[in-house]
């Protein structure tokens, strides 16, 4: 039970503490909001979000699921801001598991990063929407087996 409150109240990830840190002068902001809404866009298109969430962006919801608008625009609409009441309960299980615990930051420089300066230089597009999002699914997939089991 103790647990649960933890996950609860857990803030993910925040764009402006990038902004603060080591963000590169030579990059327009937007690039702060890349690897927060690849996978806030991966939660949209799971149905991992919370009523709050719909309820308070439903357009954002459907125009992303359109691909009208892109992750950038997605997460800048919420200032970068990834936090507990975004999701459902399985949302912030697997959120607080996966992104929390780091993992996603793994995949996200393996799979997009590579031998970009930072984090900061991934482009915003589908196609690197689509390589996130896969690895993200095989990472809830396997998540899931540990929690059924």
């Amino acid at each position: 039970m103790e647990r649960k409150a933890e996950i609860q109240k857990t803030i993910y990830d925040n764009a402006k503490s990038h902004f603060l840190g080591n963000f590169p002068d030579s990059l327009p902001i937007e690039q702060a909001y890349v690897h927060i809404g690849m996978y806030l866009g991966w939660v949209i298109d799971k149905g991992l979000y919370s009523d709050f969430f719909e309820e308070e962006a439903s357009i954002q919801i459907f125009r992303f699921k359109r691909r009208e608008i892109s992750c950038t625009i997605l997460s800048e609409i919420w200032d970068g801001y990834l936090g507990y009441e975004l999701f459902n309960r399985q949302g912030n299980m697997f959120t607080y598991y996966y992104y929390g615990g780091g993992l996603y930051r793994r995949d996200y420089d393996e799979l997009l990063v590579k031998k970009l300066p930072s984090i900061y230089h991934v482009a915003d597009s589908w196609e690197n929407y689509d390589m996130m999002a896969a690895r993200i699914e095989m990472r809830f997939q396997d998540w899931q087996k540990l929690v059924d089991a």
